[in-house]
């Protein structure tokens, strides 16, 4: 691996900074994110815990991060990851306490490392005390903190669910006869964000936490929050397309707006919310410094490339990248991330996770998270290129998500054996699994029986062998962070992209502070070239994920190269 990075000191915001707002922390942070359940278990229950995450903040600190989101540590019955939340202020029994957490802050804060944390409140648990309440009577004060229809209206007008085994969110309860809205399981009720109570709850829970020191939130499923309570009835096959209907309805801007008066604009901190709607002009509007509502946009629409599987087209990826970089040219400010907890692996989706080209693919991708403009978010365990563990029986499964929908396939009569094959690549268990810190037993995860299987590639794929080894994934990944961090260009520069039509190589190049830097990123496991627009006669090689430095203009299989261009 060839790396050569700078010793720029950060310099004021020039008129590279093409931000609209000037520089900020959450820009120039690299967000490292952690699954709490899969990271390192403490205690041996073989649940992943806050005193495992404290064990390894040296770790963590090592890899150049600044900033950890965190998944869901809220107290909850569990039925779908802790995103089914029932204390908002408490901590779940599998993960610790709070003086657990109390601890981890101060010492993530210690070693200036921030902490964002997931607010997760489209929905509670229905074991909330506010359902508990709510669906007690009618006439309870918490009635209108959810959604419900009572049954002597009819049937609801039809919505579609996530993970319901009948894909349907309205859920009948006799209590009271009615029916409650979930948009994702039955006990996951959806709050009701048109009534102001609510919204003063939700704040509150906010200032509980940013007033313990946490550094901001990443707003889980809020672009759903707000509904047209009219219920219109939508057209055949509209789940096809769910964020269209689903997304950014009524008063979700006024809401966070709201939010941004009451809360937000108070403290220094970052703010990201899950989704970004269907279209740029809905983005845009989430995190336009001038409407005062988020600091960065999350979309999905490169991720959802695929649908999971490793058969994309890089001119539709390339496309789809590109055009967001030109709509936020201006103003406001993105998220890059190729992986997440509800994502398949990183290598496994857009790279090659076989032995012969698992290190470099994963190095290549890498290397365009870490080159592109806008705030990289980086999922635990792809810094070693964990992978897939593709499980063959649903016994393995632990997602809500897969299991249920393999029971709406039996039911149906659909093909299992497909729905399985499917999951091997799609399923979101595959990001789950305990992070390999060695090759010791359970990989060093727990000393006692893990909740979900580990990868059994643990012996050779593991953060111990990799530590000592120069030519490691995780090394590269340290390098690729030092490299931005020490190039303002690639967080702020402008973004050209280059070789547009070219159906193997992504090139481009970030331009800004006095610099220019060249990316080439061939995605392909045979050689490719770069087109004529592609110039390297004054080019400085400054990252290669190859041990060897380049001889000729072609790319290996995945290969990544950072050069600057150097005056003439």
């Amino acid at each position: 691996m060839l790396i050569s990075c700078s010793n720029n000191h950060p310099v004021a915001a020039s008129a590279a900074d093409t931000s609209g707002a000037g520089r900020k922390w959450w820009k120039e942070a690299v967000v490292y994110q952690i699954y709490p359940r899969s990271f390192k278990d403490d205690n041996g229950d073989g649940i992943g815990d806050l005193k495992g995450i404290i064990s390894k903040l040296d770790y963590i600190k090592s890899l150049g991060v600044n900033v950890v989101w965190l998944n869901p540590i809220y107290s909850s019955p569990n039925d779908d990851n802790g995103y089914d939340i029932s204390d908002y202020r408490n901590i779940m029994k599998d993960f610790g306490t709070m003086a657990d957490f109390d601890t981890l802050l101060s010492e993530m804060h210690r070693r200036n490392i921030r902490l964002v944390m997931d607010l997760v409140v489209n929905h509670t648990s229905d074991e909330h005390p506010w359902f508990q309440q709510s669906r007690s009577s009618r006439t309870n004060p918490y009635r209108n903190y959810y959604h419900w229809w009572n049954a002597e209206r009819g049937k609801p007008t039809p919505r579609w669910s996530f993970f319901d085994v009948n894909s349907d969110a309205w859920k009948y309860d006799s209590l009271t006869k009615a029916y409650y809205l979930h948009y994702f399981s039955r006990k996951q009720p959806d709050l009701n964000w048109e009534n102001p109570t609510v919204r003063r709850e939700v704040d509150d829970i906010m200032k509980f936490w940013l007033d313990k020191g946490i550094d901001g939130f990443r707003m889980d499923a809020f672009q759903f929050v707000a509904k047209d309570t009219t219920w219109p009835v939508f057209p055949p096959g509209y789940e096809k397309d769910i964020n269209r209907y689903y997304g950014m309805g009524p008063h979700l801007h006024d809401y966070l707006q709201e939010m941004n008066r009451e809360v937000i604009s108070k403290y220094d901190i970052m703010t990201v919310a899950e989704g970004a709607g269907s279209t740029l002009e809905d983005a845009h509007a989430l995190v336009d410094p001038d409407r005062h509502e988020l600091s960065m946009a999350y979309s999905f629409e490169g991720i959802n490339l695929g649908h999971g599987s490793p058969d994309y087209s890089l001119l539709d990826f390339k496309k789809v990248y590109s055009k967001w970089d030109s709509a936020f040219a201006e103003k406001g400010w993105l998220s890059i991330f190729l992986a997440n907890h509800d994502q398949p692996r990183m290598v496994s989706h857009w790279g090659n996770d076989s032995p012969a080209f698992r290190a470099v693919s994963s190095k290549m991708l890498t290397t365009f998270i870490m080159t592109m403009r806008g705030t990289p978010y980086y999922y635990n365990g792809d810094e070693i290129g964990m992978r897939n563990i593709r499980f063959d029986k649903i016994e393995d499964y632990r997602d809500i998500a897969t299991i249920n929908k393999y029971k709406e396939v039996q039911h149906k009569g659909g093909d299992l054996k497909a729905f399985l094959q499917e999951q091997q690549q799609t399923s979101r268990d595959n990001s789950r699994t305990p992070f390999q810190w060695d090759s010791t037993t359970n990989a060093g995860f727990t000393t006692g029986t893990p909740w979900i299987e580990v990868n059994p590639d643990y012996t050779s794929v593991n953060a111990s062998a990799q530590e000592n080894d120069p030519q490691s994934i995780l090394n590269y990944f340290r390098h690729a962070v030092q490299l931005r961090k020490d190039n303002l260009v690639l967080v702020y520069g402008q973004y050209t992209l280059l070789d547009k039509d070219n159906p193997d190589v992504y090139a481009y190049t970030r331009e800004g502070y006095g610099k220019t830097m060249l990316i080439l990123l061939n995605f392909r496991a045979h050689p490719a070239t770069v087109g004529p627009d592609v110039d390297l006669s004054h080019a400085s090689l400054q990252l290669n994920n190859y041990p060897d430095a380049p001889s000729s203009d072609t790319l290996r299989p995945y290969e990544a190269r950072v050069y600057e261009i150097m005056p003439d």
